[in-house]
């Protein structure tokens, strides 16, 4: 009779660990599809691969063109519907391009002052964005502000009086003349500043200061590598910007040309064979398009690591 009696007495619910509490209600298998539905694991649709293709064709055409119509002869810009095939005529209109323009020489020096550029506005910008981002010093946020409200100011504001003082350091003709005023920017700084300020802890650079490490060695084995796929993407912006500037080295060096400087000369003539420019302009292009495949890596690492920061 006991154990009948015990069967008919009401159970208290037990946990998983065995121990009274609320009854633990068992979990229904996810539905197939469940996890699309709420967009988890969602892969790109036909619609998306069609709107990308449609991008990648609208801006890779015009530089397709320049090289089909750079290959042809100047017939082919009268024509209704433009060719879609290259000519044969690429190589003459290249030699033409160099009997006409000092081209090696203006290659060198776009290649000197893009490079020198590109090193000292991506180094002086991560260390100008780390000190403002993890350092603690008086006048912080005025200077910051002041450097972002340079970027409001024209850059053709600036042309003059940047003009007179390389004529009175008597820099004019010179590469030096075009590099030093673009030594470091204030996009760069606040670039950096802003990728910065949150990818790495506090907790990181008080502990390399307690290990012995000076303020510039803190920077240098912390704040450096962290700040590489930034880096990657701010000197590739900085080396595009500098190998394609035509008005400032125009109006402080043409004497000793940069590249986009020295084709423009193909058009000063009173009679412009437009195919031969547009030979040049494809011929300009191709140290950049090298450049992207090298630092193709790079570019992409940064943004993923930009998207997974934010």
């Amino acid at each position: 009779m006991s154990n009948v009696t015990d069967l008919k007495k009401p159970t208290t619910p037990t946990t998983d660990a065995g121990t009274p509490g609320i009854p633990v209600k068992p979990v229904k298998p996810a539905k197939p599809g469940r996890a699309r539905d709420v967009g988890i694991d969602r892969r790109p649709g036909f619609l998306t691969y069609g709107l990308l293709i449609a991008l990648f064709l609208g801006g890779a055409y015009p530089l397709w063109w320049s090289f089909v119509a750079g290959s042809s002869d100047s017939s082919v810009l009268a024509d209704t519907w433009p060719p879609l095939l290259p000519g044969g005529r690429f190589w003459d209109n290249v030699a033409s391009v160099l009997d006409t323009v000092p081209f090696w020489q203006a290659l060198a020096n776009s290649i000197i002052v893009s490079g020198v550029i590109t090193i000292s506005v991506v180094f002086f910008s991560t260390l100008a964005g780390y000190s403002f981002a993890k350092l603690r010093f008086k006048g912080r946020e005025g200077l910051m502000v002041f450097v972002i409200a340079t970027l409001a100011v024209p850059t053709q504001l600036g042309i003059i009086p940047l003009f007179m003082l390389m004529k009175e350091f008597g820099w004019t003709g010179t590469l030096g003349a075009i590099i030093v005023p673009t030594l470091v920017t204030a996009f760069g700084v606040f670039f950096m500043r802003q990728y910065l300020v949150d990818v790495i802890p506090d907790e990181l650079i008080e502990a390399a200061r307690v290990d012995g490490a000076s303020m510039f060695g803190t920077f240098w084995h912390v704040g450096l590598p962290a700040a590489r796929p930034a880096m990657a993407i701010l000197g590739l912006f900085t080396f595009m910007t500098a190998w394609t500037d035509y008005l400032w080295p125009l109006l402080v060096s043409p004497q000793n040309p940069t590249l986009q400087v020295a084709l423009s000369q193909l058009q000063s003539a009173k009679y412009v064979d437009y195919t031969i420019v547009l030979a040049g302009a494809v011929m300009a292009t191709i140290p950049l398009l090298i450049l992207f495949v090298l630092a193709g890596k790079q570019l992409v690492s940064g943004i993923m690591a930009g998207a997974v920061k934010g």
